[in-house]
């Protein structure tokens, strides 16, 4: 009678421990997925949850958890979780904090996984953000072109001519602009340039700028050219020579900025085009804003973005059902709702086409305007970016911005001080 209590018990046992979570994410035959979210803004983090919960409702076999992520600390957590085994099924990430995760073989190679549609709906341009040696580590899905936005009254009040993205400003323009502008307690312009490195690197661009250059044997070099300089020398001019800029702005978020923007106290700010939502829910009554294209320069309006991307974990044990839901998430009316709710532009070649993104109102027409030439920024595929930019880059701008050094060492910095960091991770 004992032994075949004993025999009960254990046979018991083992289909319990068959209907936990033990199995690969399995429960009671139903596989979950776990989806770390970086959504933030209150519509952006409601889309989000909604598609989850519509997935949940049409799929009874795969069910999604959503999972709240930070921006602020989600490079390191991931690396935590995956180092412990631990890491979501699903990442919500940007494409320039990828190529360690991809290099390190954390993340999964995901061209066999996601369907003919997904992968055609993408411009080339956009998958080149998260592609690895030759592997692709996620789907781009939101982008966010860089923009001047402007106090409409104090620009009319100039007489200044207004760019659109058919006549944007150049570099050059946009300097005597921003001194036009100016007077009255009134800078031309605030740079909220706290985190230099990103929005330094992608304008750059539009002059010719790569700063970043593999050699044949596939190393990176950091080069510090002319065209690589404009942008910096402009802001630095603007601030130390034209006294066009407000130099107390140079550390700060965006965010801190509005304040005296709304007041008066600066003419143009150059802000990511997802700023618009926070502007459009605090501005002052009666406040008239505009979003204007960011100067051209000799590539014309060409911008570097890192797209916020969607990866799967190499370990998770689901691969395909988790290609299944972004295919789910990322279909054109999805990606639409997605970019409504975090105020940026899909990467999606149908879904920037929806007439949602294409109005008047807060300016939605110049940023799908831009869309064609945003390209993935300098750093992307570049092994210990972060590392070159918290230790080297970072610093390096401040004090430049700052007046603290020159442009000889700038380069000398980034160029001496960055390279003996890019070999650790190359040899």
């Amino acid at each position: 009678m004992r032994t075949r209590l004993l025999t009960v018990l254990t046979v018991l046992g083992l289909l319990l421990t068959a209907c936990t979570d033990g199995d690969g994410g399995r429960s009671h035959g139903v596989i979950t997925l776990r989806f770390q979210s970086l959504a933030w803004q209150q519509d952006s983090v409601t889309a989000n949850k909604e598609l989850v919960k519509e997935w949940n409702a049409a799929h009874p076999g795969i069910k999604v958890k959503y999972v709240q992520g930070s921006w602020g600390s989600v490079h390191d957590q991931l690396l935590t979780s995956f180092e412990g085994g631990e890491a979501p099924d699903i990442i919500h990430d940007a494409s320039d904090d990828l190529a360690d995760f991809a290099y390190g073989g954390y993340l999964a190679d995901l061209r066999g996984l996601l369907p003919a549609r997904l992968k055609s709906g993408i411009p080339q341009r956009s998958w080149e953000a998260a592609t690895f040696d030759g592997g692709v580590y996620g789907v781009p899905f939101l982008q966010e072109p860089r923009v001047l936005v402007a106090n409409s009254r104090l620009l009319k009040a100039s007489g200044v001519r207004v760019p659109t993205p058919d006549r944007p400003w150049s570099w050059d323009e946009f300097r005597s602009v921003a001194r036009k502008l100016t007077g009255k307690g009134t800078y031309g312009v605030a740079w909220p340039l706290k985190e230099p490195v990103s929005a330094t690197l992608n304008l750059s661009l539009s002059t010719g700028g790569r700063l970043f250059h593999r050699g044949a044997d596939g190393k990176v070099t950091v080069r510090f050219g002319d065209a690589d300089a404009v942008v910096p020398r402009t802001v630095r001019d603007q601030v130390a020579t034209d006294h066009s800029a407000a130099g107390t702005t140079l550390g700060m978020g965006g965010s801190d900025t509005l304040p005296g923007f709304f007041g008066g106290k600066y003419a143009m700010v150059p802000l990511g085009f997802s700023y618009r939502q926070q502007i459009a829910q605090q501005a002052p009554k009666g406040f008239d804003w505009q979003v204007l294209p960011a100067p051209a320069g000799a590539d014309g309006l060409t911008q570097g973005v890192s797209p916020q991307t969607l990866s799967i974990a190499e370990d998770s044990p689901h691969k395909k059902e988790a290609a299944a839901f972004l295919d789910f998430l990322l279909r054109p009316k999805n990606m639409v709702r997605l970019a409504l709710g975090d105020w940026m532009l899909p990467t999606g070649t149908q879904a920037l086409r929806d007439p949602a993104l294409r109005t008047a109102k807060d300016d939605w027409a110049t940023g799908t305007a831009l869309a064609d030439r945003l390209r993935p920024a300098p750093a992307q595929s570049v092994r210990g970016y972060p590392e070159w930019k918290d230790k080297v880059a970072t610093p390096a701008f401040q004090e430049y911005y700052s007046g603290a050094i020159g442009l000889r060492a700038l380069r000398e910095r980034l160029e001496r001080d960055g390279n003996l960091v890019l070999a650790r991770y190359q040899r």
